[in-house]
């Protein structure tokens, strides 16, 4: 059974950097498109970034182009978002997600699992 658990959120400043994990087991996650999305408190669930399988092809959402970073490590069963340059804007749940067959997304009804999200908030 496919699991996902996020780590790495927390408290930071305005300007300030963090690097969330998302750990990946039950099969190796070589075999799905690996995505990131966000939730605000009373938004809806918006779409991050995501990468290909092999880390040839990555998409990132217009608001985090240039400060996040998105990359995987297929033999530690992980991948990684690095948040530069935050924002109070940024402040949400990070979710880390897969997506088994077809291409990468930037859709979240196209993701087949999902983490349990991990807080990140940065302050003024």
């Amino acid at each position: 059974q496919v699991q996902l658990v996020e780590s790495g959120g927390g408290l930071v400043q305005a300007g300030g950097s963090l690097r969330l994990s998302c750990a990946f087991s039950g099969r190796s996650i070589s075999l799905y498109f690996m995505g990131w999305f966000r939730q605000a408190p009373g938004k809806e669930r918006e779409f991050v970034a995501a990468i290909s399988r092999s880390s040839v092809n990555t998409y990132y959402g217009d608001s985090v182009k240039g400060r996040f970073t998105i990359s995987r490590d297929n033999a530690e069963n992980t991948v990684y978002l690095q948040m530069n340059s935050l924002k109070p804007e940024d402040t949400a749940v990070y979710y880390c997600a897969a997506r088994a067959i077809g291409t990468i997304s930037l859709s979240r009804d196209q993701y087949d699992y999902w983490g349990q999200g991990t807080q990140v908030t940065v302050s003024s």
